[in-house]
């Protein structure tokens, strides 16, 4: 299996690598996420964007992530059906912030699950 990585963004707490592999590309999220780095997350996950098309979003090795993150994560105020970013990778952290904030989403089982 072939796995093609591109850095996207880097900072000296975040680091964004579009990864490629067999099935889908998907955005890989390495290190912390605050206020700081928050619209630079947001303007790079656009450019990733597709008409039509989900952006997957690897969470699994943030160690920090703030309400600003999660914002651009979720995207709270859009309903679900306009949420064009689908997380994959969740750790219980960040699952636990997302109940707490109210905006823990599942998907129905024809999109791609939320998984942590």
């Amino acid at each position: 299996m072939s796995v093609h990585e591109r850095l996207l963004y880097q900072d000296r707490q975040l680091t964004i690598v579009m990864v490629t592999a067999p099935g889908a590309p998907a955005v890989a999220l390495i290190g912390e996420i605050d206020a700081s780095n928050s619209p630079a997350l947001a303007t790079t996950l656009a450019g990733c964007r597709s008409p039509g098309a989900y952006v997957v979003v690897d969470t699994g090795e943030l160690s920090f992530i703030d309400i600003s993150g999660m914002r651009v994560l979720v995207m709270p105020t859009l309903p679900p059906s306009q949420r064009w970013i689908r997380l994959h990778n969740v750790t219980p952290y960040q699952r636990r912030l997302l109940r707490m904030m109210g905006w823990f989403y599942q998907p129905r089982a024809h999109h791609a699950p939320l998984q942590g």
